[in-house]
């Protein structure tokens, strides 16, 4: 198995997870104020969306400013979220907090082994190196049930809403993804898909800020993707944006918030998927990248 057709599988695993996935019991708003969450990458994302989800009151930080910084750590309670448990960052900066939690799918880690306690992530996957998919929609419902009481939709609905969606949407190779306080980690997790299984040229933004930055460095034909329900703001950005010949993708996303975060985890997935599948790809395009992916891993490991 290819590692496209592998990413393609962990994706469509997801339906029947989320009928099994077990949310963890929610912290107390007064001892999540003495709780940070870390990790790099997709985890990064999971991290930021429990700071969402909480309204604030937990924050989510790069482990390498937590190492660099550890009187920050000294005094928390820290959450590190590595699918792999082997990120060097994470694993430095557990040992120097007051108390590590490891939120990972591997217990015999050196982040498992480095923390007081681990939250053991054990959603199926083919096991073959590939995007994440599933492990990351596990990990950021890991993260958000911690700070928030949720209801995970039982049907498959928003699965194929966001699976139609993917499949009107044309794109560009410049792409820009728009997310609020709710999607922005979804507009990074969406970016990151596009990195690693087609090396494009993608950039995530908050709404407010892309108006103010990244809009001068757009080109006619590139494509905004707008994570958000819609309302008369970014509604008019829609509008100004096609008037100046710039691509739009906004469908209708869910108001409810954790519905809103499932459909966008699954139509990044699957948008980036087609795109690999129109282009006849057979592996990521990390997968091929070896030099590349050795810097990677020299940095992380």
């Amino acid at each position: 198995m290819n590692s496209i057709e592998a990413y393609e599988k962990d994706i469509e695993f997801q339906l029947d997870f989320l009928k099994s996935f077990k949310k963890q019991k929610t912290i107390s708003q007064t001892l999540q104020k003495n709780i940070l969450f870390a990790g790099s990458g997709d985890s990064l994302a999971s991290s930021m969306l429990a700071e969402s989800f909480s309204n604030g009151i937990v924050k989510a930080m790069d482990p390498l400013d937590l190492y660099s910084n550890k009187k920050l750590v000294k005094s928390k309670h820290v959450y590190f979220v590595s699918i792999s448990g082997n990120t060097i960052s994470n694993i430095k900066v557990a040992k120097s907090a007051k108390k590590a939690t490891a939120i990972t799918s591997q217990i015999k880690s050196k982040l498992a082994k480095a923390s007081d306690e681990t939250i053991l992530l054990s959603a199926p996957n083919n096991y073959v190196f590939t995007a994440g998919s599933i492990s990351f929609l596990e990990s950021a419902l890991t993260c958000i049930s911690l700070v928030k009481k949720i209801i995970i939709p039982k049907n498959d609905k928003l699965f194929f809403q966001a699976k139609s969606d993917a499949q009107k949407a044309k794109i560009s190779k410049r792409i820009f993804i728009l997310g609020n306080l709710y999607t922005y980690p979804l507009a990074m997790y969406c970016a990151a898909k596009f990195y690693e299984l087609l090396g494009y040229d993608t950039h995530y933004c908050r709404i407010e800020q892309f108006s103010h930055m990244e809009l001068f460095s757009s080109k006619k034909g590139d494509t905004v993707i707008i994570f958000e329900e819609k309302n008369s703001h970014n509604k008019q950005l829609g509008k100004n944006l096609q008037k100046i010949g710039i691509n739009l993708i906004h469908f209708d996303v869910p108001s409810e918030k954790t519905s809103q975060m499932i459909y966008c985890t699954f139509f990044s997935q699957m948008l980036s998927l087609n795109e690999a599948k129109k282009q006849k790809k057979k592996e990521c395009h990390f997968v091929t990248q070896e030099k590349i992916r050795n810097v990677s891993n020299q940095m992380i490991y």
